[in-house]
């Protein structure tokens, strides 16, 4: 067989298994197998503090009177779910701290009821609603007139 025939029909096999290959044709390819690892990480948040506010209703206290109740609400301003468990109240200033409104009154002239709510799971933004009740109490032998028109401040904790 002369030599450019031969020579003709390398090129043409060189460019058949080309296009073959560029072409996706029958071609086989090799590959590795392999395993990895990764590492990830996501923050959770935490709680927030409830918010609690509160609207009397009734007539003004006097020692020995009607109670008056005192509707409040606490807010979940999470974002996630907080479990409400209990709610306090006292006669207290907004710190907490212990309340005299003049002299001869004070904390000891009035009793809190227990606050009545329903406990439970609140969703992020939910409130839950709640009553207590509040009276001056009538303390024998003992001059309540510095209690006259004192607006008592009362002091939620929830929890």
């Amino acid at each position: 067989m002369p030599k450019h025939i031969n020579r003709k029909k390398r090129v043409f096999a060189i460019v058949t298994a080309a296009v073959l290959v560029l072409g996706g044709g029958s071609a086989a390819f090799a590959y590795w197998t392999t395993t990895g690892t990764g590492t990830g990480s996501a923050t959770t948040g935490t709680t927030v503090n409830w918010t609690i506010t509160s609207t009397t209703a009734g007539a003004a206290l006097t020692p020995g009177g009607p109670t008056d109740t005192v509707t409040f609400i606490v807010t979940n301003p999470g974002t996630g779910v907080q479990n409400l468990a209990a709610v306090t109240t006292a006669v207290a200033n907004a710190d907490g701290t212990p309340w005299v409104a003049v002299t001869g009154c004070s904390a000891a002239d009035y009793t809190v009821g227990t606050p009545t709510f329903t406990t439970g799971n609140v969703n992020p933004g939910a409130t839950v609603t709640g009553t207590v009740t509040i009276q001056m109490i009538n303390r024998a032998a003992v001059n309540q007139d510095g209690c006259k028109l004192a607006t008592v401040p009362l002091y939620f904790t929830a929890s």
